[in-house]
């Protein structure tokens, strides 16, 4: 089984953004710890800052037909609440693709709670910190 993960803007600060919200891990660190837990499955990692390249990427990875990718976990930062090009990319790829944020997006600000791209994904994963992309492989696993 391969799953790519995708991460969205400043998920590149983790561990020193934030950590009351985000906690004080990096991701590399944590996707070191995913690798060890999870060895039978083949886990990528991407991470971009720009709106264009995460599209790029889900394009890339996203036809299971081409035997690259039989997952995405998506965290697409703050272009959750505002990519209808997100939106779109995981609508056009064959690829079942989980929305995964760290914090519980909806105990936070209000405009945080709307997800554009949650109606194009196969479920959402929020609220169990870094946990949030365990438990979002484990959906695939299912």
């Amino acid at each position: 089984m391969k799953i790519q993960i995708i991460n969205g803007p400043n998920l590149n600060l983790l561990g020193k953004r934030e950590p009351d919200i985000y906690g004080n891990s990096s991701f590399d660190a944590y996707f070191d710890t995913l690798k060890a837990q999870y060895p039978a499955i083949e886990l990528t990692y991407y991470q971009s800052n720009i709106e264009g390249k995460l599209i790029d990427k889900i394009h890339e990875t996203g036809f299971a037909v081409d035997g690259i990718t039989d997952g995405i976990i998506l965290n697409a930062g703050a272009y959750t609440h505002t990519s209808i090009a997100l939106h779109d990319a995981i609508k056009a790829v064959s690829t079942p693709v989980v929305e995964v944020h760290i914090s519980n997006v909806y105990a936070r600000e209000s405009f945080r709670r709307q997800s554009m791209i949650a109606p194009a994904c196969k479920g959402t994963v929020a609220g169990f910190g870094m946990d949030s992309y365990r438990l979002a492989i484990e959906s695939f696993l299912q």
